[in-house]
C-alpha cells in the first residue's frame, strides 16, 4: 500500500494505492466521509472497502479529500471535493490504461461525491454507497442512473433517517437495466459502529452476485 502524492485542482492530494493483480485490472476508488465531521481515508469504513477491492484485484485508491491529513487546500463545499474525486480517477487511469471499467465507493459524504461522479464518467461501472446523505444534500442529479449499484444504511441512523433514504432513492430513476439495490442493516447507525462485520458481509455478497455480470458486459462492448 504505497503512499502516493496526485497533484490536485487545490494543490496535492495525499492518497494510498493499491496496484492491481494482472495485466488489466479493474479501478476502484474509495471516497471518505465528511470533511467537517472527522471522516479521512483510515476510517473504518473506508479501509475495509479498500481491502474488499484490493483482495479482489483492483488497481484501489483511497485518499484525503483537500484538507484533510496531508491533502492541500480547504473544504469547499463539495464541489472541489468531486474535482478531488475526478482528479483522483484521472491518476489512477494513467496507471492502468486498460482498465475494463471502474467503482465508486464511498460513505455518506464520499457516497454523496460518488454517485456525482458516475454521472459524468462512463466508465464507472458500479458503485457502492453506504450511508447517502439524503437530507442533506440534493440527489435529483441522478436522472437517470446510469450504473448499478448497492446502497446500505443503518436502520437506527439519526443523522439521515433509513425513511429519509428509502423516500429519495426510491424515486431515482435508472437507464434500462440498471438495479440499484437498498439494504437496511438492523441496528446500524451513521457510522455503522459494531457493525463493520455486516456491511462488509453485505458488500462482499454483493460483489459476489454483481462483478461477474460487469466483467461479461464489458467483454462485449
Amino acid at each position: 500500500m504505497p503512499d502516493v502524492i496526485i497533484p490536485g485542482p487545490a494543490g496535492r492530494i495525499e492518497g494510498k494505492y493499491s496496484p492491481g493483480k494482472g495485466e488489466t485490472p479493474p479501478i476502484a476508488l474509495i471516497l471518505h466521509a465528511h470533511p467537517l465531521g472527522g471522516g479521512h481515508m483510515e476510517n473504518v469504513s473506508s479501509l475495509m472497502m479498500y481491502d474488499i477491492f484490493r483482495k479482489r484485484g483492483f488497481a484501489t485508491l483511497r485518499f484525503n479529500f483537500r484538507g484533510v491529513g496531508r491533502s492541500e487546500g480547504t473544504y469547499d463545499q463539495g464541489l472541489g471535493e468531486l474535482s478531488d474525486a475526478a482528479t483522483a480517477l484521472d491518476w489512477i487511469q494513467t496507471y492502468n490504461g486498460n482498465a475494463p471499467f471502474s467503482w465508486v465507493a464511498g460513505h455518506s459524504f464520499g457516497a454523496w461525491i460518488g454517485m456525482q461522479l458516475l454521472m459524468r464518467r462512463p466508465e464507472v461501472a458500479g458503485f457502492i454507497s453506504v450511508a447517502p446523505p439524503t437530507n442533506m444534500y440534493d440527489f435529483t442529479f441522478l436522472a437517470p442512473c446510469p450504473a448499478s449499484g448497492l446502497i446500505v444504511h443503518g436502520s437506527d441512523d439519526r443523522i439521515v433517517p433509513a425513511d429519509d433514504m428509502e423516500r429519495v432513492m426510491s424515486k431515482v430513476r435508472a437507464q434500462k437495466g440498471i438495479d440499484i439495490r437498498r439494504q437496511i442493516e438492523p441496528g446500524a447507525g451513521h457510522m455503522f459502529t459494531n457493525h463493520m462485520e455486516q456491511l462488509e458481509k453485505r458488500i462482499e455478497t454483493y460483489l459476489d452476485e454483481r462483478l461477474p455480470i460487469v466483467f461479461r458486459e464489458r467483454a462485449t462492448d
